[in-house]
């Protein structure tokens, strides 16, 4: 005989208000923005050169310091201050490319060997790796103190657990591990593997992310092999 209950099903951890998920994994990898854009050359770098990323370092303590452990505060002015994080981010590393971008299509004078250019060039690919996944992260369902509560039934990005739910455990929701694995594949592959987008943001912000991506890598590597052969 079927005990009672143990048809019933269980509704998934992502569709349910769970714990709020920890800080420290985006904390870390916002940290690593700030160090990598310190690192560029001035000439690649927004002026004035320390204002974005002081900007960002007061903003993420300023979150942190709301929400040291999880987050799981659904306050529109945490969720303003972390969209402001982000495009701050985004923005610092907007102009570093275009900065590089510019001399490479204008034949500019190289003062960096190649190693140095494509150091310089994959800490700006790094950066947006890292961009993407934090605009992914507070994207996909109202963000992840949005997600905690359970607000949204409606996913911007379809995992693969989602559609199979019995390949994961029933406490798998997605955190920003996840999201940072999406936005990796697709700076790399410059295409969804898969994660598939399901929201026009979503799609629009992966197809902006490949462009950029796209544009660093092939440009650096040229100038990079030019540069090896004169």
């Amino acid at each position: 005989m079927e005990e009672p209950g143990h048809s019933e099903r269980v509704v998934p951890a992502w569709r349910r208000r769970t714990a709020g998920e920890r800080r420290w994994p985006a904390t870390l990898a916002i940290a690593v923005t700030i160090a990598v854009q310190l690192s560029l050359p001035a000439r690649l770098a927004m002026p004035p050169r320390y204002l974005l990323p002081a900007l960002e370092v007061l903003l993420l303590l300023g979150l942190t310091a709301a929400a040291p452990g999880r987050i799981d505060r659904r306050e529109k002015h945490l969720r303003v201050m972390s969209i402001v994080l982000i495009a701050a981010v985004s923005l610092a590393n907007i102009g570093s490319a275009v900065r590089l971008i510019d001399e490479l299509l204008r034949a500019k004078p190289i003062v960096d060997s190649a190693a140095r250019l494509i150091v310089n060039g994959a800490a700006i690919y790094l950066t947006n790796i890292i961009a993407f996944a934090l605009w992914y992260w507070e994207l996909d369902r109202g963000g992840p103190a949005a997600r905690t509560h359970g607000v949204d039934c409606f996913p911007d990005f379809l995992f693969p657990q989602m559609s199979s739910p019995d390949m994961a455990p029933s406490d798998w929701e997605p955190n920003f591990v996840d999201y940072l694995y999406v936005s990796f594949t697709n700076a790399t592959a410059f295409s969804p593997t898969d994660v598939m987008p399901l929201t026009r943001p979503a799609k629009a912000a992966m197809a902006l992310q490949s462009t950029v991506a796209l544009a660093t890598v092939a440009l650096v590597i040229a100038r990079a092999i030019n540069i090896l052969k004169q």
